[in-house]
């Protein structure tokens, strides 16, 4: 038997609860892992909360991130005492996630835990930073520099946010970071941001296709009108790393920053990413991002926390990370 987060479909309404299972009831998978560390991304808030409609079958233990060792392994890239970390792969949505003490997937999807790393760090990490090194990466594949300018970070205040802003600082960037909290500017200028802004300069949609060029990239966590404006506003030949909707999927916006200042528009899924990335981001994470400003970030609890702050995150009201320890209440 071992403990999990238990969601249950009460009336149309997600019940969330903790409770005790059988390893016999976990899913089909060719690797069982004795989970340590989980996490509490906005996805998971979805889930949790039932707000996204994501999840079809119940009841459902969620988590998309999970960090242990393995305990029984009949892949061959994996032995029992192997450190695994999983993120994504639809784990905490269709099939039971990382928010309990045991869990069974495809071995596959899991990567090795990064030398150095322990697996509390790797989940303070999570989606949230494993997405971030993700945008960081294909700016840098398209042209981005530190000598290049001003880089942009809007939801700056969230652990998407809060990994971007670190990393790209230790990377040598000038780094603005956009929030709508003023209690957190101290905490993203401790992360290396260089300036701070409210997020309202960004909340109206441009009156023009091209604003004045300030930003040379920009790691969007936010979408809607946010990301038009930044668009509006970015240099020639920049890119804007597009990695969540946070204010809105949709884009209203015209071409004309893509024609006629080569703009580009990049999406970052985390979920899909092919193993070989998945690994290739782990190591740069591992190089990159200042272990001492990760642990400023991290706020730690045990499971029968989650409900509360899952419905936190969805509202804004969540800074940085927030690591689960599955063996503690």
């Amino acid at each position: 038997m071992f403990r999990a987060l238990i969601l249950n479909d009460g009336s149309g309404k997600c019940v969330a609860g903790i409770g005790e299972l059988d390893e016999s009831s976990l899913p089909a998978g060719n690797v069982t892992v004795a989970v340590e560390y989980s996490c509490v991304n906005y996805k998971d808030g979805l889930v949790v909360t039932g707000a996204g409609g994501l999840v079809k079958r119940y009841p459902h233990v969620p988590g998309i991130d999970f960090a242990g060792t393995v305990l029984e392994s009949t892949h061959h890239s994996w032995k029992p005492g192997d450190k695994v970390v999983l993120t994504g792969w639809r784990v905490g949505e269709v099939q039971w996630g990382g928010l309990a003490q045991k869990a069974r997937v495809n071995g596959d999807w899991l990567v090795p835990l990064p030398a150095g790393l322990t697996t509390r760090q790797a989940m303070a990490i999570g989606t949230a930073g494993f997405t971030a090194m993700l945008a960081v990466v294909a700016l840098e594949a398209h042209g981005l520099t530190p000598a290049s300018g001003e880089v942009l970070v809007t939801g700056a205040g969230g652990g998407v946010g809060s990994v971007s802003v670190a990393t790209l600082a230790k990377r040598g960037y000038q780094v603005t970071a956009s929030t709508g909290r003023v209690d957190i500017h101290d905490y993203l200028k401790g992360l290396g941001a260089a300036t701070v802004i409210d997020r309202s300069s960004f909340e109206a949609s441009p009156a023009r296709p091209l604003e004045g060029e300030r930003w040379a990239g920009c790691v969007d966590s936010v979408g809607g009108n946010t990301l038009a404006r930044v668009l509006a506003q970015s240099k020639y030949g920049a890119s804007v790393a597009a990695v969540g909707l946070a204010g809105g999927a949709r884009l209203e916006h015209t071409v004309i920053p893509f024609l006629l200042r080569g703009v580009n528009l990049l999406g970052i899924d985390s979920v899909m990413c092919p193993r070989e990335r998945r690994v290739a981001a782990w190591n740069r994470i591992r190089e990159d991002l200042p272990l001492k400003d990760l642990e400023s970030m991290v706020v730690e609890t045990g499971l029968a926390d989650v409900p509360r702050i899952a419905a936190d995150i969805l509202n804004g009201k969540v800074r940085g990370r927030v690591v689960v320890n599955v063996n503690t209440a």
